[in-house]
C-alpha cells in the first residue's frame, strides 16, 4: 500500500456544509434578511435621488451614490447567497461556495470607485459651494436614517455568517452614518447658513467608504489567492503534526479557504513503514484529524492526508514545502 487518504466526511460538499440541516436553515434566513434589506435600501435610493435633484446637496448626492452601490451590492449578495445554496456537482465539487467571496470583492471595488469620485467632486465644490435648501435636506436625511436603521436590524442576526453578509451589513452601517451626516449638514445650514458644511460632510462620507472598501477587498483577495486563514500559524501546525507518534515528517501542507468558515487542509505525512503492515493507518488518520480539528484557533473540519512511508518523497518529481 503506497499511500492512503483520510477525509473528514462529516459534511457534504454542497452549500449546506458541515451540519447541513442547520446551515440550510441559516442560509434561508440570511437570504430573507438580504431580500428585506435590499427592498428597503432600493426604496431609500429612489427617495435620495429625488432629494439630491431637488436640493442640489453634495452630501445627499454622495449618499445616494453610496446607496446605489449598496443596493447593487445587496442584490449581488442576495444572488450569491442563493447560489451558495446550490448543491455540488461533478464539475463544481464545492458548489458555488466561493460566490460570496466574488460578490464581496465586486462590492468593494464599486465602493472604492464611489469613494474616489466623491472625494474628487468634493474638492472641486469647496471652492464653489452650492445653495442648499436645509428643510428638504433634513427630510431626506431623516428618511434615509430611518430606513437604514430598519435594514440594520434585519441584517444584524446574520452579519457574522460569512464575508458576503458582513460586507452587506457594513454597507448599511456606512449608509446610516451618511444619513446622519446629511442631517447634521441640514441643521448647520439652517442655523448658520454655512453651505460649505454640505461639501465637508460629503467628503466625510467618502472617507468612511474607502477604508471599508479596502478592508473587504483585502479579505476577499486573501481567499481568492488561497492564503492560509487568519489566526492559523502554519509552522506551529506542521510542528504539532510532526509530534504525532510514528510521524517522521510532514510536507506539501496547504490550508486554504473555499469560503467563509470552510477551511480545507491537505498534507503528505511520512510515517514509519511498519504502520502500513501493523494496521496503524486508521489510528494515525484519527490522530491527525483531531490535531487539525481542535488544537488551533482555526478548526479545520475538512482534511485530506496522504500517508507515505518514510523516504517516499525522494521518488516525487516536484519540490515540496
Amino acid at each position: 500500500m503506497g499511500a492512503s487518504h483520510g477525509h473528514q466526511h462529516g459534511a457534504p460538499h454542497g452549500a449546506a456544509g458541515h451540519g447541513g440541516h442547520d446551515h440550510s436553515h441559516a442560509g434561508s434566513a440570511n437570504r430573507t434578511r438580504l431580500a428585506v434589506a435590499f427592498g428597503i435600501t432600493a426604496t431609500i435610493l429612489v427617495a435620495e435621488i429625488v432629494g439630491a435633484i431637488f436640493t442640489g446637496s453634495l452630501a445627499l448626492l454622495v449618499d445616494a451614490a453610496h446607496m446605489a452601490t449598496d443596493t447593487v451590492g445587496l442584490l449581488m449578495a442576495l444572488v450569491a447567497s442563493t447560489l451558495m445554496a446550490k448543491s455540488a456537482t461533478s464539475t463544481r465539487t464545492w458548489g458555488f461556495r466561493r460566490a460570496e467571496i466574488l460578490s464581496a470583492a465586486a462590492q468593494a471595488l464599486v465602493l472604492f470607485s464611489v469613494g474616489v469620485y466623491a472625494i474628487t467632486e468634493g474638492i472641486s465644490r469647496i471652492f464653489e459651494p452650492a445653495e442648499i435648501p436645509s428643510t428638504g435636506l433634513l427630510v431626506f436625511g431623516i428618511l434615509g436614517l430611518a430606513g437604514n436603521a430598519v435594514a440594520l436590524l434585519v441584517l444584524a442576526g446574520g452579519r457574522n455568517s460569512n464575508l458576503n453578509l458582513r460586507a452587506a451589513f457594513l454597507e448599511v452601517i456606512n449608509d446610516a452614518l451618511g444619513s446622519v451626516g446629511v442631517i447634521v449638514s441640514a441643521i448647520v445650514i439652517a442655523t448658520t447658513g454655512w453651505t460649505t458644511i454640505d461639501t465637508i460632510v460629503g467628503l466625510g462620507i467618502a472617507a468612511l467608504i474607502l477604508p471599508r472598501a479596502v478592508t473587504i477587498l483585502r479579505s476577499a483577495i486573501r481567499v481568492l489567492m488561497e492564503t492560509s486563514p487568519r489566526g492559523l500559524d502554519m509552522d506551529q501546525l506542521r510542528t504539532h503534526m510532526r509530534e504525532s507518534p510514528h510521524v517522521r515528517d510532514v510536507h506539501d501542507l496547504h490550508v486554504t479557504e473555499v469560503g467563509t468558515g470552510l477551511p480545507v487542509l491537505t498534507a503528505h505525512v511520512e510515517v514509519d513503514p511498519s504502520c502500513f503492515a501493523d494496521g496503524h493507518v486508521t489510528q494515525h488518520l484519527d490522530e491527525l484529524r483531531e490535531c487539525v480539528g481542535s488544537h488551533f484557533a482555526v478548526s479545520v473540519e475538512h482534511s485530506t492526508f496522504q500517508l507515505e512511508p518514510a523516504g517516499y518523497p525522494d521518488r516525487e518529481q516536484l519540490p515540496h514545502a
